[in-house]
């Protein structure tokens, strides 16, 4: 499609209509919930909302990786919450007032805590849990350093790259061509990292890696937007490798089927409750046992 005439903003800006693409019916500009709903809440301490997105995916992983680890009280319950509406429901609100997923609620305590944004989440798991998280402050500084890098750079791959790429009603060659390039560069501030270290941290594999990898490791194996061929991403040997090695994880291959509704039917895990519901409950299971 060829790129839209030349656009002349108004003094004011308003809302008339939806702008169009794969989300239009869900955006405004405006916060709150626009229904009455409860949220599920199941028996486990921690009880997860969320969707199989890159951001989902970063708390499920890191859920079955502290389980791995032998943690109990990472024991949870992951309700899908589809971003058709869903999550302006009054209940998914109250939980996340940006009603974006995923979202945390803690039950282990006295009352209940509420934690929202994946960043944030995994930094609280990991200080609860005292895992995936360095407490040398040099080598949890470089942590950080990473997760932060992550959640500001994420926006250009998705809200950027991959809206204009992959969902706008219109290609636009400015708007996909800028945003490429920013990505190519993310990819090579990642490679440069990673050909002097193992993990983005250091040695140990932490939550700078779980939130990094859904991300740029999807990219580069080729699960985002169908676009590893249009950004070269075979270019990036160091991404590659490190790729490789996180998503040989068993946790991490857990972690991406939980909450996810595309793909192959036997990694889909739309809800998980229990460890064996990997075993019983992804998708081609449920579909066999129907009469």
């Amino acid at each position: 499609m060829a790129d839209s005439p030349e656009y002349t903003p108004p003094k004011v800006w308003t809302w008339n209509q939806p702008n169009g693409g794969a989300f239009a019916s869900t955006n405004r500009p405006i916060a709150g919930p626009t229904h009455e709903k409860e949220l599920p809440v199941g028996r486990h301490p921690l009880q997860l909302y969320s969707l199989g997105t890159p951001n989902g995916v970063k708390v499920t992983i890191m859920l079955e990786e502290l389980l791995a680890l032998g943690h109990a009280g990472a024991e949870y319950d992951a309700w899908l919450i589809k971003i058709d509406g869903e999550q302006f429901g009054s209940g998914f609100v109250a939980v996340n007032p940006n009603s974006k997923i995923p979202a945390l609620l803690d039950q282990s305590g006295p009352q209940p805590i509420r934690v929202f944004e994946s960043g944030s989440i995994l930094l609280y798991l990991a200080e609860k849990f005292g895992a995936f998280l360095p407490k040398d402050v040099p080598s949890r500084t470089e942590t950080l350093n990473w997760l932060f890098w992550q959640m500001g750079s994420a926006p250009y791959l998705g809200g950027g790259f991959g809206h204009f790429y992959a969902y706008a009603p219109t290609k636009i060659e400015y708007a996909i061509d800028r945003f490429a390039m920013e990505v190519k560069r993310q990819l090579d501030v990642l490679d440069r990292r990673l050909a002097e270290s193992e993990y983005l941290a250091g040695p140990e594999y932490t939550i700078a890696d779980i939130a990094v990898f859904p991300w740029y490791g999807g990219l580069v194996k080729g699960w985002q937007y169908e676009a590893a061929e249009f950004l070269s991403v075979q270019d990036y040997k160091n991404v590659q490798r490190w790729a490789e090695a996180v998503f040989a994880r068993p946790a991490v291959k857990r972690g991406r089927m939980v909450n996810r509704i595309r793909g192959d039917a036997s990694e889909q895990l739309r809800e998980r409750h229990d460890a064996g519901d990997f075993e019983t409950k992804t998708q081609d299971k449920l579909a066999g046992a129907q009469p």
